[in-house]
């Protein structure tokens, strides 16, 4: 007699990360060039500034022994004022009504917010409505929330606010509006299409979500994750800056790509409604998020370390940009159909294809750029599982851990591999 596992119903929706998959190849082959991870670049870490954090921290028995305590649900206060006072200061304190601290959530990392509004917002078969492509580790938590992603048309200005209504005038004609629960976006170089909404359709997405929101709320996520990593342009005021009421905008934040993803703290302003349920849920799950990582957190800007950091990070990352982009132009400007977006932030380049060409898992492409000796991410990953069409020719290449030399020597192998599939 064989025995069911017993498992949940949850469990059964959800399935592995593609992720896994790229990290065992990668694990596999120690030689190959990586322009798949999303990690930040490992000689930037910023050891002598952890370091000098901890001291300060631990060098006070006190102030040792508070950090090593269990901390509140909603984080260590000192460090919800700042990370509110910055973000009102780099949007120019245009939001009204400006958020509370009380609005503010201390996390493990962005994800674990994310993960959050999932749980108390969607129930199994309701609709998230989110820019085609997106954020492939958010398409795979709706999945195991057995919620469904629905994309949404997105150009250079990033996601089209008319597909938008489209959208939302389809759900209605099924009469499923009632089930669309939010919008998710990454507002500032997504990931993976590298575009930033631009400031005009930053305040019609919000007054399109106010005005559908007819049978249920319907809730802006914003993942600015990547906020800091600008390298050229002005910064843009936030979502939340353009949400009037103040009842709409979720914005979604973390310290992991700008200054270290091993201390895992991220943080979240969430609208009133949401406040009391999202603080419910994470102190059944977690009693609160580690509490000495948000101390050291809160160190590092009380000590002035954080800016310095940043600007050194930009200027690194930047110049990996400036190196992938003359390797491209070098290497894959003369393949007709191969085309790409030029960012002004992030860590990533979105490549377009020669149409139709398989760039899937096991694809033409990835066999040759296996042989070449290189890793991409495939960009059928990216796109929700309804609405726009999935496109199998895309890719995302990531400029973040190689050197500038690797990544030069990764696109010109991925030119010899895309010349083999053609």
């Amino acid at each position: 007699m064989i025995l069911a596992l017993g498992l949940s119903r949850r469990a059964q929706f959800s399935g592995p990360q593609p992720i896994g998959e790229l990290m065992r190849l990668a694990l596999a082959r120690p030689d190959l060039i990586s322009l798949a991870a999303g990690f930040v670049d490992q000689e930037s870490l910023p050891v002598s500034e952890t370091r000098r954090a901890i001291d300060t921290l631990l060098a006070d028995p006190d102030r040792a022994r508070l950090a090593l305590q269990y901390g509140t649900n909603a984080g260590y206060l000192a460090l919800r004022e700042t990370v509110l006072a910055r973000f009102l200061a780099a949007d120019g304190q245009q939001a009204s009504p400006p958020p509370s601290v009380e609005q503010v959530i201390l996390t493990a990392g962005s994800n674990q917010l994310l993960h959050l509004l999932g749980e108390v917002l969607l129930d199994p078969g309701d609709l998230v409505l989110c820019a085609a492509p997106s954020y492939f580790v958010f398409l795979g938590m709706l999945q195991s929330l057995a919620a469904r992603s629905v994309g949404v048309a997105i150009d250079e200005q990033g996601m089209i606010p008319a597909a938008l209504e489209e959208e939302l005038a389809r759900r209605q004609k099924a009469g499923e509006l009632g089930r669309v629960k939010a919008i998710y976006l990454t507002s500032y170089f997504d990931n993976p299409s590298t575009v930033t909404l631009s400031l005009e359709r930053r305040a019609q997405i919000i007054e399109i979500a106010n005005r559908w929101s007819r049978e249920s709320k319907i809730y802006v996520i914003d993942d600015a994750a990547y906020r800091e990593l600008r390298y050229a342009g002005d910064d843009l005021p936030s979502l939340r800056s353009f949400d009037r009421a103040g009842d709409t905008v979720v914005v979604a934040e973390t310290f992991s790509k700008s200054f270290s993803p091993g201390i895992r703290v991220g943080w979240g302003i969430l609208p009133p409604a949401l406040v009391a349920p999202i603080s419910s849920l994470k102190a059944n799950i977690d009693f609160g998020s580690p509490h000495l990582n948000q101390r050291l957190m809160a160190a590092v800007l009380e000590q002035g370390l954080f800016e310095p950091h940043v600007a050194e990070l930009r200027a690194n990352y930047r110049a990996k940009l400036a190196a992938m982009l003359r390797a491209m132009d070098d290497f894959l400007a003369g393949i007709p159909g191969v085309c790409w977006h030029t960012p002004q932030g992030g860590l990533y380049v979105w490549l377009q294809l020669p149409e139709g060409m398989d760039a899937g898992p096991a694809g033409t492409l990835m066999h040759h750029a296996l042989a070449e000796g290189v890793l991409y991410v495939p960009g059928e990953y990216c796109y929700p599982a309804e609405g726009e069409p999935l496109r199998v020719d895309r890719i995302r290449l990531s400029f973040g851990v190689e050197s500038a030399q690797n990544i030069r020597r990764g696109i010109e192998a991925l030119a010899r591999a895309i010349r083999h599939a053609g």
